[in-house]
């Protein structure tokens, strides 16, 4: 990592985990790149951090969106030193031919997403040692009736996290976030009614907020180069 001011770059950052994790990391000294869909939300939260951060529309989708974003980040900021690939959607519902435009919207943005994202900054990491977060989910870790596709994309979120961690190592580290329910927007974009109402009274009463999420990150990106935390599982206390 750079010696003064390392760069962030955080996909999904207009709102919920992503966010969050800007604020936090700008307050713990790094200059952070918001990458996300919504300018408008990006932009006003360029403004609030000040000096330093970097607003860029974006959809992880999009693999020539994301080339643009790496020259950016490198003329204006220097290069990368992380990278959180916190861009998600959880669009729940049973497993029918009328979700399907959901279920490949899922693996284009969770996992794919991720993949294209740490490819293309990928030599920019390795410059002098860096860290890669990813944001899975419990979900990585089991499945239930009603989450396939998501869970899938999880699952594959964390298999693939293992690989690179093993491929990566010591210049790289690679760390992997499995949230449960966390108070965040996920909830609202589910587009099978019923399943959505369900689900969203969980999430009403969700007590963990997007900033543990953040600090979590913050404390793990905090550590020596010589000490590498690859894996955090965490859930609200009262989640079964």
């Amino acid at each position: 990592m750079t010696a003064t001011q390392p760069v962030a770059v955080i996909t999904g950052a207009s709102s919920g985990i992503g966010a969050a994790t800007a604020r936090s990391l700008a307050a713990a000294g790094y200059r952070v790149a918001l990458l996300a869909r919504r300018l408008d939300r990006i932009t006003a939260l360029a403004a609030e951090l000040g000096d330093g951060a970097l607003a860029i529309e974006a959809d992880v989708t999009d693999r020539d969106a994301l080339v643009a974003a790496v020259a950016r980040v490198q003329a204006e900021l220097g290069g990368t030193d992380v990278l959180v690939n916190n861009a998600g959607v959880m669009l729940l519902g049973p497993f029918s031919a009328e979700q399907r435009n959901d279920y490949r919207q899922m693996v284009e943005v969770n996992l794919l997403g991720a993949i294209t994202t740490t490819e293309v900054f990928l030599n920019q990491l390795k410059d002098g040692g860096g860290d890669i977060v990813n944001i899975s989910s419990v979900a990585g870790r089991t499945a239930r009736a009603g989450n396939g596709v998501y869970a899938a994309t999880k699952w594959g979120m964390n298999g693939w996290s293992e690989s690179l961690r093993q491929e990566l190592l010591p210049d790289v580290r690679v760390t992997l976030i499995e949230p449960g329910i966390v108070a965040t927007e996920l909830s609202t974009h589910i587009t099978h009614e019923e399943t959505r109402q369900g689900v969203q009274q969980a999430y009403d009463v969700a007590e963990v907020t997007p900033d543990d999420v953040a600090e979590i990150i913050a404390f793990t990106l905090a550590r020596p180069r010589r000490l590498a935390i690859n894996e955090v599982l965490l859930r609200p206390a009262g989640q079964a």
